[in-house]
């Protein structure tokens, strides 16, 4: 998947505002690739308690 699922602007002020940082251009795609593959994680432990809604709780686990 190559679209961005995370909001640079807030991405980059995150870093900025806790470490002082810069923020690389390619951080955007390795963030949404996280993103993507534990939306993945999330989408089957829903699947494996037969819901159809995917919670807060199907991440971290």
């Amino acid at each position: 998947m190559s679209e961005v699922l995370v909001v640079a602007s807030k991405i980059k002020k995150l870093v900025k505002t806790q470490a002082n940082m810069s923020t690389a251009s390619n951080v955007m795609e390795a963030l949404s690739k996280i993103v993507e593959r534990e939306v993945a994680k999330a989408i089957e432990n829903a699947k494996g308690e037969k819901r159809k809604t995917v919670m807060d709780r199907d991440f971290g686990r």
